[in-house]
């Protein structure tokens, strides 16, 4: 199996990154390292078990299982029946006298409902039989997605603030509205943060530890480095963001596609706890995984019923320069999946492409905050550095809806605002993108004002108005 970590790393504990050559060389050696970055060095596929009409189907992709690892998603049922299912399933194991562990995690974001498990061959068959399952799914292996680089370019921030290709005038330069994110909770579902960074200014904090037994720490620095470009003082889009920490990767960079799930449903979980009496100031949430493993109808429902509840979430594309809606949670449709473009704007070689990516983002040679000391940073490469920026602009967005003292709207909703996004991206200036793929570049509108972002037509404030007004 490929796996789809590739780890790190050049890591500085000198904010400075740039030696103090002149712009011009500096920016000739931007586009040198580029070219020579954005060079390539499985298909996969999954399956449906063929099952007989009384049993619900078996689902299983092509990457490394967990043994007897399972996830059960059941179908449109309320609490009382998820709750009566679970007893049903606690007394049969009592009486079946097994020795694995059974139920493990459950998981409810509204109409989702699903848990996970350890569970025999003969229980699992059982199971299937229930009226009220939908899908048994083998819980399988995830993984960072982040390609290996020693290269060093903060370019990121700036590419995201311009229109045109950059140049010699712009390639250093990020040009944003400095209230951007304030009053918005970016949730990093990765191998945590390093909380303590000075780049966070004191706005990070540790949410929750998925992993069974695992430490509240970023001991890998990959959801560092994407918290980083999400909401850093320097290295984010977003500057004034709450940043919170959801671990569901080890430290090597990798888990359990149930352990994502349960990270999903936490997000999903925290952000209704706030809607139901919102903070002074609090205009709304935003959720990255920069992660992903084969093809998981589970995960792919999690995440639906997450953005449905009000996160407005930015997943990585993958790093098999291959078809995206053969991964998850890059093939879920509600999300914003995001591939990874270049500093002389192109398709990463690595990045994945076809009609499940919504957008890219700058993904090759990303400077942003690491582990190690409270002034580190690195320069990683990979979608899971282009779906942050994205994360970033939508935390940006979502904190300036439409006007900077906007307080939480409802009506700002997780689609219309990835609907206005798309549609405010630079359309059609990337090259190699591949058939099917959507040519779409992400744009913050460059510290400008944004009443064409929440003026396109189709916008539902704008709707709203002239239902209202009359105009």
């Amino acid at each position: 199996m490929k796996l789809s970590l590739l780890v790190t790393t050049l890591i500085s504990s000198a904010l400075a990154a740039v030696p103090a050559n002149s712009e011009a060389v500096q920016f000739d050696q931007l586009l040198v390292n580029d070219l020579q970055a954005n060079r390539p060095g499985n298909e996969h596929s999954a399956k449906y078990e063929h099952s007989p009409p009384s049993l619900a189907p078996l689902f299983e992709n092509d990457r490394d299982h967990v043994p007897n690892a399972y996830i059960i998603t059941l179908k449109d049922v309320n609490e009382e029946e998820f709750e009566n299912h679970l007893n049903w399933l606690k007394k049969m194991l009592g009486s079946c006298d097994m020795e694995l562990a059974g139920v493990t995690q459950t998981f409810s974001i509204n109409s989702f409902k699903a848990y996970a498990g350890v569970f025999s061959q003969t229980v699992v068959d059982l199971i299937r039989a229930s009226p009220l399952v939908s899908i048994v799914e083998r819980d399988s292996i995830v993984h960072a997605y982040e390609y290996k680089e020693e290269l060093d370019a903060p370019w990121g921030l700036a590419r995201v603030s311009h229109r045109d290709r950059l140049n010699l005038g712009t390639f250093n330069k990020y040009v944003y509205d400095d209230t951007a994110g304030k009053g918005v909770t970016a949730y990093v579902i990765d191998t945590g943060v390093f909380v303590r960074h000075q780049d966070f200014d004191g706005r990070a904090k540790w949410g929750t530890t998925v992993p069974s037994g695992d430490v509240d720490e970023d001991a890998n620095g990959h959801g560092t480095h994407c918290a980083g470009t999400i909401g850093g003082t320097k290295y984010g889009i977003a500057k004034q963001a709450e940043i919170v920490a959801v671990k569901v990767l080890r430290s090597d960079g990798s888990g359990t596609m149930s352990d994502v799930i349960g990270g999903v449903v936490y997000a999903a979980r925290e952000h209704e706890e706030k809607t139901k009496k919102p903070p002074k100031g609090w205009k709304g949430s935003t959720a990255n995984m920069s992660l992903g493993g084969g093809f998981s109808p589970s995960l792919n429902l999690a995440v639906d019923s997450a953005v449905k509840a009000g996160i407005n979430f930015a997943v990585a594309a993958g790093n098999d320069n291959s078809d995206a809606c053969e991964y998850s949670p890059a093939s879920s449709e509600n999300a914003i999946t995001v591939g990874a473009s270049t500093l002389s704007d192109s398709r990463a070689y690595f990045s994945n492409k076809g009609k499940c990516v919504d957008v890219f983002g700058p993904g090759l040679n990303i400077l942003s905050t690491y582990i190690g000391s409270k002034n580190a940073v690195a320069t990683l490469s990979g979608t899971s550095m282009a779906s942050p920026h994205i994360a970033g602009l939508l935390t940006y967005f979502l904190s300036l809806q439409p006007d900077s003292d906007s307080a939480f709207a409802t009506s700002v909703t997780p689609a219309q605002l990835k609907k206005n996004l798309l549609a405010f991206s630079t359309e059609g200036i990337l090259t190699d993108v591949g058939q099917e793929t959507p040519n779409l570049l992400a744009y913050s509108g460059g510290g400008k004002s944004l009443k064409k972002f929440w003026g396109h037509k189709g916008s539902l404030l704008v709707l709203l108005r002239k239902a209202l007004v009359g105009f």
